[in-house]
């Protein structure tokens, strides 16, 4: 059994999915979770030998739950599939599993400008002040690259399967008391058009999403 299970959620990722998992390291699997793909990405993906399942309500949180529930690693990673983060990093970030930490989140550095959009990057510089007002927890990005321990992270009890899954990954592992760290991660072009901040209109989508989960916060 591998050490480490990487959930990477899959809309129309073919052309992506060959770089993505042959950077994937040794002890990892990948499990690509295909979220309604048109493209042929799930052949793509069991023929780079990942572990393939399928999901058919759409959404990231549909998605990424969906890989969740299917790791049987003891340690878990996601990782977005559009080839914008190299999976080579992620021993860098289990190791700070090993050094105490309970979740940890790639703070995405650009290579090109053109890697995060100006509207999504404003946008999730305001997220993550207002994280940090509602629970203290300093954090400069909710970057699709994290990684935890796989009964930890199932026993948070994520219940959004939109775009705020990742927003409440990071609220209920605060209240619960994890220790959050961040480090840094390349953010790289993506192949092909984001779903999210390839848009305004998808950032908006992401936006309400998130504003929605923050209300519950509060709440």
């Amino acid at each position: 059994m591998a050490d480490v299970d990487l959930v990477l959620p899959c809309l129309n990722e073919a052309a992506a999915l060959p770089w993505v998992l042959e950077r994937v390291p040794a002890n990892v699997r990948a499990i690509v979770v295909d979220n309604g793909s048109t493209d042929g990405s799930a052949d793509v993906a069991r023929a780079a030998g990942a572990t393939v399942i399928t999901e058919s309500r759409r959404g990231f949180g549909a998605a990424v739950s969906a890989g969740v529930e299917a790791a049987r690693a003891p340690l878990i990673a996601v990782c977005d599939a559009d080839a914008s983060l190299d999976p080579a990093e992620l021993p860098r970030l289990l190791a700070l599993l090993d050094d105490g930490a309970d979740l940890v989140l790639g703070r995405r550095i650009p290579t090109k400008r053109s890697a995060w959009p100006a509207h999504a990057r404003i946008a999730n510089g305001v997220l993550s002040r207002r994280i940090g007002r509602l629970t203290g927890v300093r954090v400069t990005d909710i970057g699709p690259m994290r990684v935890a321990r796989t009964d930890a992270l199932r026993g948070l009890d994520l219940r959004d399967r939109r775009s705020g899954y990742p927003l409440e990954m990071v609220l209920r592992a605060a209240a619960a008391g994890w220790r959050i760290v961040e480090t840094e991660v390349a953010y790289t072009p993506r192949i092909g058009r984001s779903k999210v901040t390839g848009t305004v209109r998808g950032t908006l989508t992401a936006v309400h999403d998130m504003n929605r989960i923050l209300r519950e916060a509060r709440a």
